[in-house]
C-alpha cells in the first residue's frame, strides 16, 4: 500500500524516537519535528486509523507490524544514503536533507542496487585494508 511521505516521516520519527527512549507520546513528536501538536494529533489520528499505530489510554503510541515494516524501510534508505553522501565528501547537514527527500521517491530497484554497490565497495575497502597490514 503506497502511503504519503509525511506519513512516512512520521513513522520513521517514531521509529527513532523508540531507539532513544522507551515510551513515546505525540509531544515528543511534536518536539522532535517542530511540527504544532494539533498536526501531529492529526496525523497520528490517520495513522492509528490505517492500522499503522496504535496508542493506548495514556497516549503512547506504538508502531504496529505495518507501520514499523514502513518506518524501518525509510530509515534504512536515510541512514545508507545519508553515509554514502557524507562518504562522497558531502557536509552531513547537506546530506541529511538530501538523503530525506530522495528516500521517500527512489525506486526499490534502485535503492537495492545502491546498497548492493555501497556493501561490495565495503567488503573491497577491508580486503585492502587487510592486505595492508
Amino acid at each position: 500500500m503506497k502511503i504519503r511521505q509525511s506519513a512516512e516521516d512520521y513513522l520513521e520519527t517514531i521509529l527513532v524516537l523508540s531507539q532513544r527512549k522507551p515510551m513515546i507520546r505525540s509531544i515528543d513528536i511534536v518536539n522532535e519535528l517542530g511540527f504544532s501538536k494539533p498536526s501531529v494529533s492529526v496525523a497520528m489520528k490517520n495513522l492509528r486509523e490505517n492500522g499503522y499505530i496504535s496508542m493506548d489510554h495514556e497516549g503512547y503510541i506504538t508502531l504496529e507490524p505495518s507501520g514499523r515494516e514502513i518506518a524501518e524501510k525509510i530509515y534504512e534508505r536515510h541512514t545508507l544514503l545519508t553515509e554514502l553522501f557524507v562518504a562522497l565528501g558531502v557536509p552531513r547537514e547537506t546530506a541529511m536533507e538530501d538523503a530525506c527527500r530522495i528516500e521517500h521517491v527512489i525506486s526499490p530497484i534502485s535503492f537495492e542496487a545502491i546498497k548492493r554497490h555501497v556493501t561490495e565497495a565495503g567488503k573491497r575497502q577491508g580486503r585492502e585494508t587487510a592486505n595492508e597490514q
